[in-house]
């Protein structure tokens, strides 16, 4: 979109931005209750329907994390991500703030005895010990939560991962890291002054404004005191198909795999 152009978009940006809870626990479960279809042609933005995206982590997963420990997807959503690590680790559980996307994953989950959803907000003080407790040292996978969290709650979801992982467990994150302005993303997403697509029109009027989280953004949460980077890149994330091209849409990324110091 020309560069000028993009800005017509404002009016319609700020009017869906405005209706958008405060809280933010509110917020995910409003969006959940929103949400008609998941997969491919869904409204999730973040879902493009296929394991294309875990299968280009995967040579990192199988690197750097313990095949023999449990699993915990933070932030699981409907748990599409969740039962793709379940083929990878013994037991995999998936963890949401939001009721609604718990409820979702469950009923998905027609086939797979090793995979257990539950809501749990892991921003919140000793959410990690509960299930360190529970399912003793784990894996930790995190795709696309900590952009969305202001820095106080990433230190807090980052300080909750430490007693997780214990001394075997490792931490995956995966997250958005598009360098634009937030008209620049939208604009790559498909959105026009005309039209705005459904999946991306559903999150900007339904959840907390997404930023950048590189590694910068990964230092200010999980310090070099607490954490080791094993390694850490850019990676591509999919999202919902929202063109008629046919294909994913594509948003720069930023993994890093983390162990804790000591």
């Amino acid at each position: 979109m020309p560069s000028l152009k993009k800005y017509l978009l404002l009016p319609s940006i700020i009017r869906l931005s405005s209706r958008v809870p405060r809280n933010r626990n509110t917020a995910w479960e409003g969006y959940w209750g929103r949400i008609q279809k998941t997969g491919s042609g869904g409204d999730v933005l973040w879902d493009a329907g296929n394991d294309h995206e875990f299968a280009s982590y995967l040579p990192a997963l199988q690197r750097t994390l313990n095949p023999d420990l449990p699993v915990v997807d933070v932030g699981c959503g409907h748990g599409s991500f969740t039962r793709l690590l379940a083929g990878h680790f013994p037991r995999a559980f998936g963890v949401d703030v939001a009721p609604g996307a718990v409820a979702r994953a469950r009923d998905q989950n027609t086939d797979l005895p090793s995979v257990e959803f539950r809501t749990l907000d892991c921003t919140v003080a000793g959410a990690g010990e509960l299930l360190a407790t529970e399912l003793g040292d784990c894996n930790v996978f995190v795709r696309g939560v900590f952009h969305v969290l202001d820095p106080g709650a990433r230190i807090a979801l980052a300080a909750n991962l430490l007693p997780l992982v214990g001394r075997q467990g490792r931490v995956f994150l995966v997250e958005t890291n598009f360098r634009g302005n937030a008209l620049d993303y939208i604009s790559r997403l498909g959105a026009s002054p005309r039209k705005i697509p459904r999946p991306l029109k559903l999150a900007i009027s339904g959840l907390p404004k997404p930023g950048h989280f590189g590694p910068l953004e990964r230092l200010a949460a999980f310090d070099d005191d607490g954490w080791t980077v094993l390694e850490d890149g850019a990676v591509t994330i999919d999202a919902a198909d929202m063109t008629t091209k046919g294909q994913p849409e594509q948003i720069p990324g930023y993994y890093a795999v983390l162990a804790p110091r000591g």
